[in-house]
C-alpha cells in the first residue's frame, strides 16, 4: 500500500505514514541515483562557471569568499536541494486533479501533516544517500575544512527546521492549483525564486547590498542559506547558532500560520471535477 492512502491523525498514525513513505522511498533507487546524475552534471557546470568568475577578478577573494569556499558552499547546497525538493507541489496538483483530494476531506485527518508525514521519509532517506555521502567526501577531499563540533548539532536542528519553512512553501504554492487548474508553471517560478533568494544557486555573499536587505527579510533563507552557514562558518559562536534557530523557528511559525489560513479559506470554495 502507498504511504499516500494510509491515514492518520494520531502521532502514531503519522509515524506509520513516516515509515511508510521511508520504504516507499527505498523502492525507488533509481530515481534517486539518476538524480545524483544529473547532480554531478550541474556541478560541472558550476564548477567552470565560477572558475571563470574568479579567474577574471583581481583578487583570490570576492565578497569575503576564495573559490574554494563558494565551491564547497555550492556542492552541499546542491546536495541539499537533493534531499530537501520533495514535490510537494506536484503531489498536491495530482491530487487535485484526480480528485484524490475530496477523499482526504472526508476522512479524520489533516492534509497539511499527513502530507508532511509523506514526504518526510524521501527526505530521511534521500539525506542519507545523496547528502552524507557528499559531505564526506569534501570533508576528506577538502582536509577537513569543515569543523565537525557543536555546528553538527545545530545544523541537524537547521536541517529539520528548513525542511519545514521549505514544505508550507510548497504547500502554500501547490493550493494555488486550485485556481490556476495547473502547477508547472507555478512551480516553475516557485523553484526559480527560492533557488535564488535561499542561496542555493548564488551565495548571499554575493548580493548587492541593497538586495542582499530585501533577502534577510524574506523567508527564503532560512531554506538553504541558515543551514549551510551554520554548517560551514568556522566563526560562529553558541549566541550566533541560537540567532539563526531564531530566524528560522519565526519563519516556520510565520509560513505555517500562512499555508494553513490559506488552506482553510481554499478548500471552502474547492471545486474537483466539476463537483
Amino acid at each position: 500500500m502507498s504511504s499516500r492512502s494510509k491515514p492518520g491523525t494520531s502521532f502514531k498514525g503519522y509515524a506509520a505514514v513516516l515509515r511508510g513513505s521511508m520504504m516507499e522511498a527505498l523502492s525507488f533507487r533509481a530515481s534517486t541515483f539518476l538524480r545524483i546524475a544529473g547532480n554531478l552534471v550541474y556541478l560541472v557546470i558550476i564548477y567552470f562557471l565560477w572558475k571563470a568568475i574568479f579567474d577574471s577578478s583581481p583578487a583570490d577573494t570576492v565578497n569575503g569568499m576564495s573559490f574554494y569556499d563558494t565551491m564547497i558552499y555550492l556542492v552541499l547546497a546542491a546536495a541539499m536541494f537533493n534531499f530537501m525538493d520533495t514535490f510537494v507541489v506536484y503531489w498536491i496538483g495530482e491530487d487535485y486533479q484526480t480528485g484524490q483530494i475530496a477523499l482526504y476531506l472526508t476522512k479524520p485527518i489533516e492534509y497539511q501533516p499527513f502530507l508532511f508525514f509523506s514526504r518526510l521519509g524521501n527526505c530521511v532517506i534521500s539525506f542519507f544517500v545523496t547528502f552524507m555521502p557528499t559531505f564526506l567526501i569534501v570533508y576528506f577531499v577538502t582536509r577537513g575544512s569543515i569543523s565537525l563540533g557543536v555546528n553538527l548539532l545545530f545544523f541537524m536542528v537547521s536541517i529539520l527546521l528548513a525542511i519545514g519553512v521549505n514544505f508550507c512553501i510548497d504547500f502554500f504554492v501547490g493550493i494555488i492549483c486550485f485556481y490556476t487548474q495547473s502547477v508547472w508553471g507555478v512551480n516553475i517560478m516557485k523553484e526559480v525564486v527560492v533557488s535564488l533568494l535561499s542561496g542555493a544557486t548564488i551565495p548571499l555573499a554575493f548580493f548587492p547590498e541593497v538586495f542582499r536587505k530585501i533577502v534577510d527579510v524574506l523567508p527564503f533563507q532560512a531554506i538553504y542559506h541558515i543551514p549551510l552557514h551554520i554548517l560551514t562558518d568556522k566563526t560562529m559562536q553558541l549566541s550566533d547558532y541560537a540567532a539563526s534557530l531564531g530566524i528560522q523557528l519565526f519563519w516556520l511559525a510565520v509560513m505555517l500560520g500562512i499555508s494553513r489560513l490559506f488552506w482553510k479559506v481554499s478548500v471552502k470554495g474547492l471545486t474537483v471535477n466539476g463537483g
